[in-house]
């Protein structure tokens, strides 16, 4: 059974702080940027018009979901494969399937105000957009899967085998508008001809998108991971070691 140092935990947390608070900053400033950018300085788009500002948080959130759940899958395998089974892998593979979650709920939310603005509904049976809903409840289910009852090793073992199944969904949702006849635009930027057809200042925007979110989406699983080590710590060595290592995050600093 792996075990948790008390003295690693309490190290670990405290790095954690220092570092999430370097990201958080980062992220604020991109973020911002990307707020002024995306609102007050693109043009609007010639057929869309304001519309398109959506774009510049539903294309990165959906990315975003993507690494997400990639990650997830990444961090189960390697669980599986290692010899130790380290739980820090587990520990990610969770942290980074909450947050894919989260950004998937976001992805779903602003193409739906797209949808309602561009095709005059909140949702169709599109092929994008149902595969992408049910990449959603697939993930929920990964998430409760994780909170059934048994020990540690056991948690990891039953969800690295569903997120290294529900992975294999991503490649069906994003070639979803190339297999099926679709309303969802096909690819803008990765367009596979390289025929880019976007102002310079709103791909830069879109961008800057992808790396704010990217940086928010770090932000979160260093410290969504670092409180789930904290609960496995309660879990493993008792509530009085996990009150300590808490209390030496800010001693740390």
């Amino acid at each position: 059974m792996s075990q948790v140092s008390p003295r690693l935990a309490i190290t670990i947390t405290g790095t954690g702080t220092r570092f999430t608070r370097v990201l958080g900053v980062l992220a604020v400033v991109v973020m911002t940027w990307v707020v002024v950018s995306g609102l007050f300085l693109t043009p609007q788009d010639v057929v869309q018009g304001d519309a398109v500002r959506i774009m510049y948080i539903h294309v990165p959130s959906a990315w975003i979901a993507y690494i997400a759940f990639i990650v997830t899958a990444v961090a189960s395998a390697f669980w599986i494969l290692s010899k130790r089974h380290s739980m820090g892998f587990d520990r990610v593979a969770g942290a980074s399937g909450e947050v894919g979650v989260l950004f998937v709920a976001i992805t779903l939310v602003t193409g739906s105000l797209w949808g309602r603005i561009t095709w005059g509904e909140f949702w169709q049976w599109d092929p994008r957009l149902t595969t992408t809903a049910f990449l959603f409840v697939t993930y929920i289910g990964y998430l409760a899967v994780r909170q059934l009852e048994g020990s540690i090793e056991q948690r990891a073992r039953r969800s690295a085998v569903i997120a290294l199944l529900a992975v294999l969904e991503i490649p069906l949702v994003h070639f979803s508008v190339v297999f099926w006849r679709s309303l969802h635009q096909k690819a803008t930027v990765l367009d596979p001809n390289g025929d880019v057809k976007m102002d310079g200042l709103m791909l830069f925007t879109l961008f800057s998108g992808v790396i704010g979110f990217t940086l928010v989406f770090v932000w979160l699983v260093v410290h969504r991971q670092r409180t789930m080590l904290l609960g496995d710590l309660a879990d493993q060595q008792g509530l009085d070691t996990a009150i300590l290592a808490r209390q030496n995050e800010g001693v740390s600093d």
